[in-house]
């Protein structure tokens, strides 16, 4: 029997401008190396699901860590936190990148890490990714998983999301994975056409797959909009994809 152990533990890390934020890590026991994992977290904030598949990560042999990108709302559930941030019209897309780009200098830093970084994430983190991705030079693969207001009209952007992630595509800097459900209404299947588009004019390497029968979050099995048949296999495209760009 092959012997399985793993270390999960809550951390400070250094996130934008230096500033200490709070990052939930989750690794195999061993020297690895391992290849790393940025998660990054819904607009339902920094919750249970992320740590199980900060979980997830580890146990498929990653190095994995999701940064709390709401931590200076400060202390309290997953919600509370959430609903203030909300409130507050969402955290400053350039905040965010820092923080990202903090939690990817932590990974880099350890010595079990293989060299290879990939970001994953679902909802607002699944336009943060894509943002991310764009903005930095230091990952290797990204998944963008039904990320809304990648597409946004000139009457959503605001001063902390000043401009729509669709208009950085050419500074995309590693190979995207998309997944999205054809009856999601944020992103509409008319959004990603225009996103899939975008990354087609500027000659990206990039796969979408579109679910039928699925809407938006159909990873979430805790809530109604899950989707068993197709979170399965979103989930072996999203192993498979990292298994070939962090791996080999």
């Amino acid at each position: 029997m092959r012997y399985e152990g793993m270390l999960a533990e809550t951390i400070s890390i250094a996130g934008d401008k230096g500033e200490n934020i709070s990052a939930y890590v989750a690794r195999p026991l061993g020297p690895g190396p391992f290849p790393g994992i940025v998660l990054i977290h819904h607009a339902p904030g920094w919750d249970e699901w992320y740590r199980e598949t900060t979980r997830k990560f580890a146990h498929h042999g990653y190095a994995a860590i999701s940064p709390n990108l709401y931590h200076r709302a400060g202390e309290g559930s997953s919600d509370d936190v959430a609903a203030k941030v909300r409130a507050e019209g969402g955290v400053p897309d350039a905040q965010v990148i820092g923080d990202i780009e903090g939690a990817v200098a932590w990974l880099r830093a350890q010595p079990y890490h293989n060299g290879k970084i990939g970001v994953i994430g679902t909802c607002s983190g699944g336009r943060h990714t894509f943002l991310f991705a764009c903005h930095t030079k230091s990952i290797d693969a990204a998944a963008e998983l039904w990320g809304g207001r990648v597409v946004m009209s000139k009457e959503e952007l605001t001063a902390k999301q000043p401009t729509a992630p669709i208009e950085f595509t050419k500074n995309l800097s590693c190979p995207l994975l998309g997944l999205f459900g054809k009856e999601d209404r944020n992103p509409t299947p008319e959004q990603v056409a225009l996103h899939e588009a975008e990354l087609k004019k500027h000659g990206k390497q990039y796969e979408f797959h579109m679910y039928d029968g699925a809407g938006h979050g159909f990873f979430y099995y805790d809530r109604p909009m899950y989707r068993i048949e197709q979170a399965l296999d979103g989930w072996k495209k999203v192993f498979a994809f990292f298994e070939k760009h962090l791996r080999e």
